[in-house]
């Protein structure tokens, strides 16, 4: 492990061995609600991803609202995901096979990031993501309290991170094409708010002709992942199993290297 800054953006790189030289590296962005946590929060659940994926996982420490509101942390996001494909050599990583991944809003910057770029993404793991600003599917109602993370919870979270939610680059459920996006492993709790927003970006995922899976965790909530749970254990294995198994993205188009999408700098809010 070891912490260094990229373009900006400070990080923390975990190398679970010296491995081949085309391992995948990972581009973990951590949950929160945009507003908390950090590299210190996630320590474990990197280190866990990295092992199981014998991948290079660079979690990365965005900045956070509400003192910074959207775009900031999708653009810290950005950066570092350009930063890693340059580095991937480095770090004996094959820069065609870079993963984003990240739970509850760092799903969303995964997702959003996959958006923006998807060019440069090999593949999206998206641990119980918030897709969707309105909140309006049937599991908001039926898990709205009791179960850890509340829908009061939530839309304070989404009220405090800014952004038009509308806009795709907030609540990536509402982007008009998601056709072209790279494959996805979405890893949904049963018993949380935000698993119907998961089943309905899967669903448009694969109407769009991209490759997604899910793995829906029975009996638990949001934020299984990093409690000493055995379906948490069991998710990080499989997710790292199937990094492990995410093949090389094709090249960026001759000139365009590194280069992010037109609307990297999204129009003020108002």
């Amino acid at each position: 492990m070891s912490d260094t800054v990229a373009d900006g953006v400070p990080v923390r790189i975990y190398d679970p061995a010296p491995g081949p030289a085309d391992r995948p590296l990972v581009v973990f962005l951590h949950g929160g609600g945009w507003m908390m946590c950090g590299p210190d929060s996630h320590d474990a659940t990197c280190r866990s991803l990295a092992v199981a994926a014998g991948a290079v996982v660079v979690s990365v420490d965005y900045r956070l609202a509400p003192e910074h509101p959207w775009p900031a942390a999708p653009d810290d996001a950005l950066t570092v995901l350009l930063w890693a494909r340059d580095r991937a050599r480095a770090y004996r990583c094959d820069p065609g096979r870079v993963v984003l991944a990240g739970d509850s809003s760092g799903g969303n910057l995964a997702a959003v990031t996959a958006l923006r770029a998807p060019e440069l993404v090999a593949g999206q793991l998206l641990f119980y993501p918030p897709l969707d600003a309105s909140m309006d599917s049937a599991s908001v109602e039926t898990y709205a309290e009791g179960y850890f993370h509340t829908a009061a919870h939530m839309a304070w979270y989404w009220d405090q991170y800014g952004g038009d939610p509308e806009h795709p680059h907030v609540s990536p459920l509402r982007a008009p094409d998601l056709s072209g996006l790279p494959p996805a492993l979405i890893v949904l709790a049963d018993c949380d708010i935000l698993r119907d927003e998961g089943l309905a970006y899967a669903r448009r995922l694969a109407r769009a002709g991209v490759d997604c899976a899910v793995q829906l965790y029975p009996g638990v909530f949001h934020g299984f992942l990093s409690l000493p749970l055995p379906a948490g254990a069991a998710a990080l294995r499989a997710a790292g199993a199937w990094v492990a198994e995410v093949r090389a993205a094709d090249p960026p188009d001759a000139g365009r290297p590194g280069r992010p999408d037109p609307h990297r700098r999204p129009p003020a809010q108002g």
